[in-house]
């Protein structure tokens, strides 16, 4: 008899080895990506703000990712458009919200599109309330999105950073 696989939370797991099974994983995540989340297997839409197209390229990596209606961003900071982080944390913060905001319209996108927030903060205790103030201005309810706040203790020489996946309408 071969072996039991199961499939939690979309993960394979082969119960008589009690091992991951990697081939099962590569196929449950192809099945999702391909039924559930509009067939876009390959990597998408790339989405740079022609404005801050430098910095990308300097750093190699997307400001944020086109998958069938979702859009996936990748960490925006509170820099100036030479790549220099904001000193001020609140002036920091809000100018993260503006990069996010630019990176967001290219993509036909606005923040009331977005359904999942993570953010980072290099001292989540004492810049609370700063966060919460600046957040407040950008972010209007009733309908809230996710939100996972994470305290981090490096941002290359940031104090907050913020990651978002909006729906694409």
């Amino acid at each position: 008899m071969g072996p039991s696989v199961r499939f939690v939370s979309g993960i394979a797991w082969n119960v008589t080895d009690n091992q991951l099974s990697w081939g099962q994983i590569s196929e449950t995540v192809h099945y999702w990506i391909n039924n559930k989340l509009g067939g876009h297997a390959m990597k998408g839409e790339t989405i740079v703000p022609n404005d801050r197209r430098a910095i990308y390229d300097v750093n190699k990596y997307s400001a944020a990712i086109r998958s069938g209606d979702l859009l996936f961003c990748s960490g925006h900071v509170g820099c100036h458009m030479d790549g220099t982080p904001e000193p001020d944390l609140a002036k920091q913060i809000d100018l993260a919200f503006q990069n996010l905001i630019g990176t967001l319209g290219e993509a036909g996108c606005t923040l009331d599109d977005i359904i999942d927030v993570t953010t980072f903060h290099t001292d989540p205790e004492a810049q609370f309330d700063t966060i919460m103030e600046v957040r407040d201005r950008y972010v209007k309810g009733p309908d809230y999105p996710n939100w996972t706040a994470v305290g981090v203790t490096w941002l290359n020489g940031f104090d907050f950073e913020m990651k978002v996946i909006a729906r694409i309408k």
